[in-house]
């Protein structure tokens, strides 16, 4: 059964998944319409990929196992100075601020409608243009001279002037409901347990591409009424992760683990750990691993306040050999190398579409160039995040999330924070409103309870 898209899309869109995961699907056939075809013949040609090969050229190496992706992890921080509660408030609302100045560009010029030869930068650089508002300095302007040229922006809630709080956001939801789960459960919770929470909080409207999909097959392979968590097998958790789920190295995951990271503040190769139980329920190989990497980077944030530090320890909770690893170093070099923004976005942009916009790949590079990039500034590194395109939202939030708890929150202006006035509207129950530092105060306390017991 499908979810996110039809079987027909899923088709094309598995032949495509299969070839980045180094599949031969050289024999599989393409087709430019299978509206015709009945969802019973679909499902049986979605079992072709089940034959296909690892290609002969293909030198990545990406598991699943858990062992595998963390076997060069080690902590290299020092642990020294324990967190203060002004960096999860900044971690918080640094994931706020960021979600909110990218969530009116998650559309497409900036986004899916992209091209190398019109770059979605060059389209947001243009409407902050043409509003006499270049560069980035605040929130998304209603107005801009580039709506004449066919350039848009949504979510009028979000824009400058227009904003009195934190508008309902996936990015966010996944923050509360991991809020919710260590509160409920502490950090003893299985991928099942994941499940459910969504099951429970979550209208099935409110999830996307490979969630959607995930939560679909969790309902078919679950009792509703019970908890029978004994027949969630390694088998029926690999079905809710696969099955019709083209999606699942998509940004997802990636959006998920900040609240992992707060509760593990200083120990990355924990908060890598809890990011895997989470991601795994939807995802696989990069899409988990970029769950991983962030979690571990934004737990690093809080303790060390070097930035390529933080960067490298991230590194060392995903395997080496995976493409994920390759990019980001691709990426640093990148950085490193070039010192004008726009030139360094350009140089970048070369590689951001090898993959689908909404893929953790490239969206992970973003986060990355743009936090290595801002040199330690809140500001640079958020608008920069956002500038670059693709997924606004997400990426804007994970950047934030991990300047604020580098800096913490003093590090954000009052321009940023005022027009928030504190407040969520997640549309979550218990949560809805609920006051931005009553969230960071929560996952603090969270903190202090884990950290006692260590």
């Amino acid at each position: 059964m499908a979810g996110w898209e039809t079987l027909q899309l899923i088709y094309q869109k598995e032949k495509r998944q299969r070839y980045e995961e180094g599949f031969d699907v050289s024999s599989v056939l393409d087709y430019d319409d299978l509206s015709s075809v009945d969802q019973q013949d679909m499902e049986k040609m979605m079992h072709v990929f089940d034959a296909c090969p690892i290609r002969k050229d293909f030198t990545y190496i990406e598991h699943n196992d858990l062992e595998f992706i963390l076997k060069d992890a080690k902590t290299i921080i020092s642990t020294l100075h324990l967190p203060e509660y002004r960096h999860f408030y900044g971690a918080m609302l640094g994931r706020v601020v960021g979600c909110m100045l990218g969530k009116p560009l998650e559309v497409g010029p900036y986004f899916w409608e992209s091209t190398l030869e019109n770059p979605g930068w060059m389209n947001i650089k243009k409407w902050f243009s043409m509003a006499n508002q270049y560069p980035i300095k605040d929130y998304v302007p209603k107005y801009s001279e580039a709506s004449k040229e066919g350039l848009y922006v949504a979510y009028e809630t979000c824009l400058k002037d227009q904003i009195q709080f934190v508008e309902t956001d996936d990015d966010i939801r996944y923050t509360l409901l991991s809020l919710e789960l260590m509160e409920k459960r502490g950090l003893n919770f299985s991928s099942y347990d994941i499940g459910k929470l969504w099951h429970n909080h979550l209208p099935y409207q409110w999830v996307c591409t490979a969630e959607t999909q995930a939560y679909l097959n969790f309902a078919l392979v679950t009792e509703h009424l019970t908890k029978n968590h004994h027949s969630y097998t390694q088998n029926v958790a690999e079905f809710v992760r696969m099955h019709h789920n083209p999606y699942r190295e998509w940004i997802g995951a990636q959006i998920r683990i900040d609240g992992y990271a707060y509760v593990a503040a200083g120990n990355p190769i924990l908060a890598a750990q809890l990011a895997y139980i989470d991601a795994s329920f939807s995802h696989v190989k990069n899409g988990v691993y970029g769950a991983m990497f962030f979690a571990a980077l934004i737990a690093s944030a809080f303790v060390e306040k070097n930035i390529e530090l933080c960067i490298e320890q991230a590194l060392l909770v995903i395997p080496k050999t995976s493409r994920l690893y390759a990019y980001i170093r691709r990426t640093i070099t990148i950085v490193k190398e070039e010192h004008d923004l726009e030139t360094m976005l350009s140089l970048i942009w070369t590689y951001l579409l090898d993959y689908d916009p909404a893929h953790t790949i490239n969206n992970a590079c973003i986060c990355v160039a743009s936090i290595l990039f801002s040199k330690g500034d809140f500001n640079l590194a958020v608008t920069t995040a956002v500038l670059f395109g693709l997924d606004t939202d997400c990426n804007g939030a994970t950047v934030g999330s991990f300047m604020g708890a580098l800096l913490g929150d003093s590090s954000i202006d009052m321009h940023w924070r005022k027009p928030l006035n504190d407040t969520i509207l997640s549309m979550l129950p218990n949560y809805h409103p609920i006051s931005i530092q009553e969230v960071s105060k929560r996952f603090f306390n969270l903190y202090l309870n884990h950290h006692a017991q260590e």
